[in-house]
């Protein structure tokens, strides 16, 4: 089971067993990582579970689609490795991955 390592803006370190297949915004919901709002529970209709993919990692999350990177026009502090926690799919490559969670999840309306 892949190990992600969640990171909240003011550098809280949770270490968390995931399932291949689960979301990581589903990862930290369940395991009750502070800092995700994920209003939508997943339907990348908010924008509320975004994230910073460390930028060793960002080629192995493969690449948003047109739909998440217009969400992601809509976060506070978009940055070139922001995904929706909702859209990256974990697997077992993604094992040892860390995300950082934003200050904020209200995104710009």
């Amino acid at each position: 089971m892949p190990r992600i390592t969640y990171i909240t803006h003011d550098n809280e370190t949770y270490e968390i067993n995931v399932p291949s297949g689960m979301t990581l915004m589903h990862g930290a919901l369940l395991n009750n990582v502070p800092g995700l709002l994920a209003e939508c529970g997943g339907a990348m209709i908010c924008a509320t579970c975004h994230c910073y993919i460390h930028t060793d990692w960002v080629n192995a999350t493969g690449l948003p689609s047109q739909e998440e990177r217009d969400k992601l026009k809509m976060v506070n502090n978009p940055k070139p490795n922001s995904r929706l926690s909702c859209q990256v799919r974990v697997t077992d490559e993604l094992d040892g991955i860390e995300v950082t969670l934003p200050e904020s999840q209200v995104w710009n309306r």
